[in-house]
């Protein structure tokens, strides 16, 4: 069964694929139209990515472009509508997508020959249209659930021989001791921060500075400077600083997550700013580090011994939020707690690939995100070997296909009672194709 989908146009999309055409009206759906432009938009991201059969590539995305407006044109009758915030933040994140494609804000507004508030206003329409359409069609399908019997069904009436394989998986949890930074450590950060401070109010390039002594290498290099970003771009502590400053000021010493950081402003336009920083990051003794390594050995040994269970030890003594959820990990693609064995960081691949169920590793040295050494212990819950997908092991896998399953017989339905009650007239030039659904030609 074909999958709907709603094509994200990508930003700026016709800037970079489409060719020039000669505009025109190739569909009406209710209150919305289908342009040329459109179409080939689409079809000339789908060649860039090397599509070869270009009729039903073709055919498939004016069926799509035909579901999207059928949705909007609904939505707009249901009234539905979008926030500022929420137009916003999807503009922000394509913004952020295209300058990582292309190096920076400043080479997006050249290449774009606008600035980034007119860029923007330019793509707010389109980007509130796709918006609708996708809350549209999320309430289409906001009720539908399976029960367990479906699952079952479901998995029973697929063809034995075009069951899934699954991959190698498993399930892990971690204590987690990060070293307590000492009070002596803290001030001689911030005495040196201070010294900084000074040294460029008296006339010293903060650049010179922030390239010579700056623990934050990517910016380092560039003297401090991070580049034009927005709101919500940078970690709370940091933005709330560096959105005060004004001309080319200098902030107090500011504590985040990273460290601490000295910032000063270098240019605002709009809601964005460009700004450079000196990070100094605490560091932590050899000394601190053996002391660290014998508070975990020690939590092991309760462990082994049957005097703590992990989950408690990890609720008790562990450093990190997984605490919470007696250790254990949450896979942030899939939002499930198995992880692909073979997409762990490969250090702790190598550890796991030895273990056995409910083995727990020895204390491992590592580095956690704002670089600072902590030490982990591992215990692997659950392991399972590549397989065909079945019901006892599988079973969540099978329940979110079969789920999806359901939604796209929704939807379907859907479409059927929407186009004949809608009304819709297609081009000749769109005749040619075969539907999936009976659109009216």
């Amino acid at each position: 069964m074909k999958k709907y989908i709603l094509i994200a146009l990508l930003l700026f999309s016709s800037k970079i694929y489409c060719q020039k055409v000669i505009d025109g009206v190739e569909a009406i759906i209710g209150n919305e139209i289908i342009l040329t432009s459109d179409i080939e938009t689409q079809y000339q991201q789908y060649l860039a990515q090397g599509y070869t059969n270009r009729g039903e590539i073709k055919c498939r995305i004016i069926e799509d472009l035909l579901y999207q407006k059928l949705l909007l044109n609904q939505a707009k009758i249901d009234s539905l509508e979008i926030s500022e915030q929420e137009i916003e933040s999807e503009l922000e994140k394509r913004i952020r997508y295209f300058v990582g494609q292309v190096g920076s804000k400043e080479k997006l507004e050249e290449f774009y020959g606008k600035s980034i508030i007119e860029i923007k206003s330019e793509f707010r329409d389109l980007i509130n249209d796709q918006l609708l359409s996708q809350r549209m069609q999320g309430g289409i399908t906001a009720g539908v659930k399976v029960t367990p019997s479906e699952v079952k069904t479901y998995f029973n009436n697929l063809a034995k021989d075009s069951l899934p394989t699954v991959e190698a998986e498993v399930e892990i949890s971690q204590i987690v001791l990060k070293p307590e930074i000492s009070i002596e450590e803290k001030e001689r950060i911030k005495n040196k921060l201070e010294t900084f401070k000074e040294r460029i109010i008296k006339g010293e390039d903060f650049k010179v500075l922030a390239t010579l002594y700056s623990d934050d290498p990517g910016s380092a290099k560039n003297g401090g400077e991070l580049g034009f970003v927005g709101r919500g771009d940078l970690v709370p502590a940091f933005e709330a600083a560096a959105y005060k400053l004004k001309g080319d000021e200098l902030s107090d010493i500011i504590k985040s997550e990273f460290g601490y950081h000295i910032i000063q402003l270098i240019e605002r336009r709009g809601e964005q700013i460009n700004v450079r920083h000196i990070l100094l990051k605490p560091k932590v003794s050899s000394t601190q580090l053996m002391e660290l390594k014998s508070e975990i050995e020690d939590i092991a040994k309760q462990i082994a011994d049957g005097k703590l269970t992990f989950e408690k030890a990890a609720l008790d003594f562990s450093d990190d939020e997984s605490k919470n959820n007696e250790g254990l990990l949450i896979n942030p693609n899939s939002g499930s707690s198995m992880f692909i064995i073979k997409d762990l960081d490969p250090a702790l691949y190598f550890v796991i690939e030895k273990m056995s169920e409910n083995e727990i590793s020895a204390p491992m040295i590592i580095q956690t995100e704002d670089g600072l050494k902590a030490y982990r212990l591992v215990k692997l819950r659950k392991k399972t070997s590549a397989h065909t997908a079945n019901l006892i092991d599988d079973y969540d896998k099978i329940r979110n296909v079969a789920l999806s399953e359901k939604k796209q017989e929704t939807i379907n339905d859907w479409l059927e009672e929407k186009i004949a009650k809608t009304y819709i007239k297609l081009g000749d030039s769109l005749k040619d194709c075969t539907f999936d659904h009976k659109w009216p030609l």
